[in-house]
């Protein structure tokens, strides 16, 4: 078998030339993407890096699934703020030796996604370097009046979670570790490790809160953030930036049943609060609202506690025991 074409035989404008490909034709060449935003909207940017053997590996992902989930963080937080994607800027470091295939494959799952969700390649940037990072720049547009943030919770309001929390780390695990695959559901399998390399960014669920708020509602007092770091993250990060506290029920966090089947409840929720990478969105809404939201989304979505003018967030047990204290010790920290 011959080996595979490198970056570095067949140059940068060469790979230049296969990877405009992936973009608009008239958008790309110049110096600068020129992007006009609709009427009355504001522009929301998110920028997210991937790092190979930090973010990703060859162990566990394809170069498709790596473009496919670069894009999707980014959409995730463009989701977060109620923000409809136009498109995304790729940073690209390589190096040398880096198959040329390779390349083709990470923008064609990034082209998959976006293709998917919304959105175009915009253009970017290449440079070489020791090791494969992604940075992505997201742009997206939201109107003013229904733009989303992590400071307007208020006491008294309701915590809802889209999707089960924990299939990106089983499914994490199941390709770390194969030979633990033994009791789980081919379905199962399938579904955690779909959930790992081709997370979905919920700007499903943004449309369906709107929908059901009705054309003339605004955002208000509402919250929202995405759990790609860990649901508990995510509470912990909405109550820090709100001046509030939450109380969380553990009989309502979503939990994945076949989860608990294979791993224990305990494991299982451990996972769900603090395995990350789930790319769902938490949102702190008035209780009818929170109540319409989840009749829209059906099995999907969850409510979980409520906010409280308390300081603190706890974890109520279903079997009456001890009340547990959330941290930010569990959870993903870029420089532990």
């Amino acid at each position: 078998m011959e080996n595979p074409q490198t970056i570095a035989e067949l140059g940068e404008l060469g790979l230049l030339e296969r990877l405009f490909r992936y973009c608009p034709g008239d958008v790309v060449g110049d110096d600068g993407a020129v992007v006009a935003l609709p009427p009355g909207r504001h522009l929301v940017v998110t920028t997210d890096v991937l790092v190979e053997g930090v973010h990703f590996s060859d162990r566990t992902t394809t170069p498709a699934d790596v473009g496919w989930r670069a894009v999707a963080a980014n959409l995730s937080d463009l989701a977060a703020m109620g923000a409809t994607p136009a498109g995304i800027t790729v940073g690209l470091s390589l190096p040398g030796h880096t198959p040329t295939d390779w390349v083709e494959s990470l923008y064609q799952g990034m082209a998959d996604c976006l293709r998917r969700w919304g959105g175009v390649v915009l253009g970017g940037d290449l440079c070489r370097a020791d090791a494969v990072s992604v940075a992505i720049t997201a742009l997206g547009s939201v109107d003013p009046r229904r733009a989303l943030y992590r400071s307007r919770a208020r006491p008294g309001q309701a915590i809802v979670v889209t999707g089960h929390h924990g299939l990106s780390r089983a499914g994490l695990e199941l390709l770390l570790h194969p030979e633990r695959e033994t009791g789980v559901a081919q379905a199962d399998r399938d579904r955690w490790i779909a959930a790992h390399q081709r997370p979905r960014p919920r700007l499903d669920a943004i449309a369906a809160l709107w929908e059901v708020l009705g054309t003339e509602a605004e955002a208000g007092a509402m919250a929202a953030m995405d759990s790609s770091d860990g649901l508990a993250n995510a509470v912990l990060h909405l109550c820090q930036a709100s001046g509030v506290g939450a109380v969380l029920q553990a009989v309502d966090l979503p939990v994945d049943l076949a989860l608990v089947d294979w791993v224990g409840r305990s494991q299982a929720l451990d996972w769900c609060l603090y395995g990350g990478e789930d790319f769902e969105l938490v949102l702190c809404l008035p209780r009818p609202q929170a109540l319409a939201l989840q009749a829209a989304l059906g099995d999907g979505c969850a409510i979980v506690g409520e906010t409280t003018a308390a300081t603190g967030v706890e974890l109520w047990p279903s079997d009456g025991g001890a009340r547990g204290v959330l941290s930010f010790s569990q959870g993903f920290q870029h420089f532990d």
